[in-house]
């Protein structure tokens, strides 16, 4: 892992925006796994001012949902789907039929999570993925004790995922119970992945994901089989981090 401790969330966006512009500079139609939730938000405001500011073309990337919610339509603005059209489509200037999200409300279920693989593996996989981690260390909704080679699937939310997500809604209630999410073999096909964290709340977390054994109950510690991660922090993020400051030895390999 290549792990970059900067000093603000602010710092972490503009950071990680130009990993990935950079990677849109050298690859124009780049299929980018895209992430939800504050984390990325950042990220693509960067891209959508620089789009707008200094000419970068997003206009021919393919964009891949990490995940949705079960039983709430695209039409629903606290869906993925809307998220995305709000952050990613619409700034970046994208077409519908250009960001793909798993179909949380097909009554075939299981069904609609192969599909959405299939429709990676037909854009030649994801060359670029962005990641949030959750306070409890899932990526997607890879919750702990997601099996390590998982694929994508439907899954229950943990109490504690839920209640994070609760102030997206307008009551802890309204939260769905379940999701559609990629599974954590899925994401480690990708070519490269980019985590963001910032703040102290996440400070745990990206230390077992980075630090600790890889295990099932820190989802997120299975990037440390990826022979590309980079991992953008602030430095509340990176506060329980015992080798903070320390080079790595594999870091940009």
């Amino acid at each position: 892992m290549d792990v970059v401790v900067l000093p603000t969330a602010a710092d972490v966006a503009a950071h990680a925006a130009g990993v990935v512009a950079d990677r849109i500079a050298a690859q124009p139609a780049l299929v980018l796994g895209v992430a939800t939730g504050s984390s990325p938000v950042g990220i693509y405001r960067e891209l959508a001012r620089r789009r707008r500011e200094e000419g970068l073309d997003l206009s021919r990337l393919e964009c891949f949902a990490l995940d949705e919610y079960v039983g709430l339509p695209g039409h629903d603005p606290h869906s993925y789907a809307a998220y995305l059209r709000r952050e990613v489509a619409d700034p970046f200037g994208l077409s519908a039929e250009r960001v793909h999200v798993p179909d949380g409300v097909r009554a075939d279920l299981e069904g609609a999570a192969q599909d959405y693989e299939q429709s990676i593996a037909v854009a030649g996989g994801i060359d670029l993925q962005i990641l949030g981690i959750g306070t409890n260390g899932h990526i997607g909704f890879n919750e702990p004790l997601s099996a390590l080679s998982s694929r994508t699937r439907v899954l229950a939310l943990s109490a504690q995922t839920r209640a994070d997500n609760a102030r997206f809604f307008d009551a802890p209630d309204d939260v769905p119970t379940h999701c559609l999410t990629q599974g954590l073999g899925t994401i480690l096909e990708a070519r490269q992945l980019l985590l963001v964290a910032q703040g102290e709340r996440k400070a745990q977390a990206v230390a077992a994901a980075v630090e600790g054994p890889v295990a099932a109950r820190c989802p997120a510690s299975v990037l440390q089989f990826h022979r590309r991660t980079t991992i953008v922090v602030d430095e509340a993020a990176a506060s329980r981090l015992a080798l903070a400051g320390h080079e790595r030895p594999d870091a940009g390999a």
